[in-house]
C-alpha cells in the first residue's frame, strides 16, 4: 500500500534531520580536533537536532520540496568555526570543510545499508517495510545531494572552502569576494536549471553504484 503525502512526509522527518544535523556536527568535530572549540563551547557538537534547526533551511524548505515531488534538500544552522585558533588555517579548513559532505556520503551508505535489513527480514511485513523502505530511501537521496550540492565551489557552499585552501593566496581571495553574493548565485543556477544538469548525472551514478553495492 502506498504512504500518503503526509506518511511520506512524516517518513522523511528522521532522514533529513540526520542528514543535516550530522552534516554539521562533522564541521565542528573535524574543527574542534584541529584546535577550534567554538562548536563545543557553545554546545553545537551534540546530535541533538533542536541544537541546528534553521527554521526556513530546516522545516520549510524541505517540507515545501517534498510536498512537491521535487529536489530535496536543506540546511541547518552553521556550527561557528574560527580558524585563528588553528595551527594551520588555511589546510586545516578543507579538512573541516570536507567533514560534512563526507559525513552525507558516509550516512547513504548506512541507509542504503538499512534498507538492505529491511529486505532481508521485513518484506514480508509490509506495515513495516514499507515506511522504513521510503525512509532509507529518502535517506540516501538526501544525503547524496547534501555531498554533491555542498562540493560545488561557489561560497559558502563546503566545495568553495576546499578549492580556498588548495589554490594560491591571490585566487582563494577572489573566489572568497563572492561569498556574499553566492546564495544568489545558486538560486539562479537552480532557477534556470544548470544545477539540474551538472548534478543529476552524478547524482544518478551515485545512486546506482549504491544500489548495486548493497544489492538492493
Amino acid at each position: 500500500m502506498p504512504l500518503t503525502t503526509i506518511q511520506y512526509i512524516a517518513a522523511a522527518i528522521i532522514p533529513v534531520l540526520f542528514a543535516i544535523t550530522v552534516h554539521e556536527v562533522a564541521h565542528g568535530f573535524v574543527a574542534n580536533r584541529f584546535g577550534d572549540p567554538s562548536a563545543k563551547i557553545l554546545g553545537r557538537l551534540t546530535l541533538n537536532p533542536l541544537k541546528h534547526i534553521d527554521l526556513v533551511g530546516t522545516i520549510l524548505v524541505p517540507a515545501l520540496l517534498l510536498a512537491l515531488g521535487g529536489f530535496i534538500f536543506g540546511w541547518a544552522k552553521p556550527v561557528p568555526v574560527n580558524s585563528r585558533n588553528m595551527k594551520n588555517p588555511r589546510y586545516d579548513m578543507i579538512w573541516v570543510a570536507a567533514a560534512g559532505p563526507v559525513s552525507n556520503g558516509i550516512m547513504a551508505l548506512l541507509w542504503a545499508a538499512i534498507l538492505k535489513l529491511a529486505l532481508m527480514f521485513l518484506i514480508t511485513q509490509p506495515q513495516f517495510f514499507v515506511p522504513i523502505k521510503t525512509m532509507a530511501g529518502i535517506g540516501i537521496q538526501i544525503n547524496l545531494i547534501l555531498m554533491v550540492l555542498n562540493l560545488v565551489p561557489i561560497p559558502p557552499l563546503d566545495g568553495s572552502k576546499i578549492l580556498m585552501g588548495l589554490l594560491p593566496g591571490p585566487a582563494a581571495y577572489r573566489l572568497s569576494l563572492l561569498e556574499p553574493y553566492g546564495f544568489f548565485i545558486i538560486l539562479a543556477l537552480m532557477y534556470f536549471g544548470v544545477l539540474s544538469v551538472v548534478l543529476e548525472p552524478v547524482l544518478n551514478l551515485l545512486f546506482h553504484a549504491i544500489i548495486g553495492l548493497f544489492g538492493v
